[in-house]
């Protein structure tokens, strides 16, 4: 007997439609850091990976800025929690391994018996998932989707290692996506190389994040350029078009040379890694929303994201701001 199952219509294309973020209070400068006996100081650590100061978070967990960046992200794009029908979480700093905190964000913010799931790509998962949830608007599984990127990396990292305590750091970045009648949302552009996955990894013991920055240093400056160049021929444009790049805020220098690889000479270059570290899949949605919040960005104008980190994996796909 052959059977003929029904699918779903593809819709023209999809959008962001709104963005927002999140960062907790606490301020800590890199003086303070060396105050807390860290053996480093504010020249080494500016000249290494460009950071002046981050965000610690004292008093709120990775769902309660998750949900503030959700809020703020709403907000700006008119949509209320009753228009939302799929949530995406991507964390690589979940509290728990079970249940996931989709379920949880959805249910504080009101949204009722959504879809929902965790995506864990590390600092790529937000490019990812904003990937996952233009896919599921185009083919109509789903109508408006919340995408969040939210990280407490201050729980697994240890704040005395001066490879990895001067530089992560906590907050969250969320978009809204839903249908557009024309395509608002690039193809994506993604990939790994798992040979290097220990590169990034925590420690089996005690869930301690580790890194061989080097070893990243070296596989990022190497090919996400090429990255980003690829993810601009996918939505067929060139780098000169673009009106900003915004990647994944690792490390000053990485940033500023995948940039001169990129080539995008018109196009203004998120440093938000300055004044937040390194926020893992919370980075890019950070710093996208800051820009728009700023009038940096005009909008319908053509940006790159891209993510990249452990795994190693990389996402790079172009969207028109909201």
């Amino acid at each position: 007997m052959t059977v003929q199952l029904a699918s779903q219509p593809h819709l023209p294309g999809s959008k962001v439609v709104g963005v927002g973020h999140y960062q907790p209070p606490t301020v800590m400068t890199n003086d303070d850091i060396v105050a807390r006996g860290v053996d480093t100081n504010d020249e080494w650590i500016q000249s290494r990976v460009g950071i002046a100061e981050r965000r610690f978070a004292t008093d709120d967990s990775m769902i309660d800025m998750a949900e503030k960046a959700a809020v703020m992200a709403l907000e700006t794009s008119g949509m209320t929690a009753a228009d939302v029908d799929l949530v995406i979480l991507a964390t690589c700093t979940g509290e728990q391994q079970v249940p996931g905190g989709a379920a949880t964000l959805a249910a504080r913010l009101g949204i009722k018996s959504p879809g929902a799931y965790d995506l864990n790509a590390a600092c790529a998962g937000f490019v990812y998932a904003i990937a996952a949830a233009s896919s599921a608007v185009t083919s109509a599984q789903a109508r408006t989707v919340l995408v969040v990127g939210s990280e407490k990396l201050t729980d697994y990292v240890d704040l005395f290692d001066r490879s990895t305590g001067i530089i992560f750091a906590d907050g969250a970045g969320a978009a809204v996506v839903t249908s557009s009648s024309e395509p608002g949302i690039g193809p994506v552009v993604w990939g790994s190389d798992g040979d290097n996955a220990a590169a990034i990894s925590t420690d089996r013991e005690t869930a301690t994040l580790r890194q061989e920055g080097q070893t990243v240093f070296r596989w990022a400056t190497s090919n996400m350029g090429t990255a980003a160049i690829e993810a601009c021929k996918a939505a067929g444009l060139t780098p000169s078009e673009l009106a900003a790049f915004v990647p994944h805020q690792a490390n000053l220098r990485i940033i500023e040379l995948v940039a001169k690889k990129l080539g995008a000479t018109n196009a203004v270059i998120a440093r938000d890694i300055v004044t937040s570290g390194n926020t893992s899949s919370a980075s890019v949605p950070i710093a996208l929303s800051k820009m728009l919040q700023n009038g940096e960005i005009p909008s319908g104008a053509p940006v790159l994201l891209l993510g990249f980190g452990a795994g190693l994996t990389y996402a790079g796909t172009v969207i028109l701001a909201p």
